[in-house]
């Protein structure tokens, strides 16, 4: 098996079941919209249906177009990530990392959206009562930290070389 398909299929893997076992607990032990505070005023565990996309964009719209929607949105955002690992240079390690932890974190949203119709969310961050983000999990992480690298990658490193 080639160096980068191990890379996308390891951290790829693990993204994915890293957010599926935390969705799983976090499902199993809570009721949706139930708070578990960890740092007071600062971070909760909140389980939250979230049937729109990030931020929970389109939430309210027409389930039978929102739910098909995103889902062909999805996959199809897979397949390209695919396809843009599979044109990466071997040696190119940090954009395959990035890439399998963009697919990671989209194939564990996708797992949910297709088994539930929404996204469980849980990680719930907040400045007191000042400031409060969405609540998230660890598929969205994956999916953010993957593309602030590939950022970093394309804008600072590129331009490097």
């Amino acid at each position: 098996m080639p160096r980068k398909s191990k890379i996308i299929l390891i951290v790829g893997s693990a993204i994915f079941l890293l957010d599926r076992l935390t969705k799983l607990l976090v499902a199993r032990d809570m009721t949706p919209g139930e708070s578990l505070r960890v740092i007071k005023g600062f971070f909760d565990i909140t389980l939250v249906h979230n049937t729109g996309a990030a931020f929970g964009i389109m939430a309210y719209a027409p389930e039978g177009l929102r739910l098909p929607f995103l889902l062909v949105s999805a996959v199809l955002a897979v397949l390209l990530l695919l396809y843009f690992a599979r044109k990466t240079e071997d040696s190119e390690t940090l954009t395959l990392v990035a890439l399998a932890m963009v697919i990671g974190g989209a194939a564990g949203n996708i797992a949910d959206r297709a088994a539930l119709g929404y996204v469980i969310d849980f990680i719930d961050w907040h400045a007191r009562e000042f400031y409060h983000w969405p609540a998230f999990n660890i598929a969205d992480s994956g999916i953010t930290v993957g593309v602030l690298l590939l950022g970093y990658e394309f804008l600072v490193r590129k331009k490097a070389g």
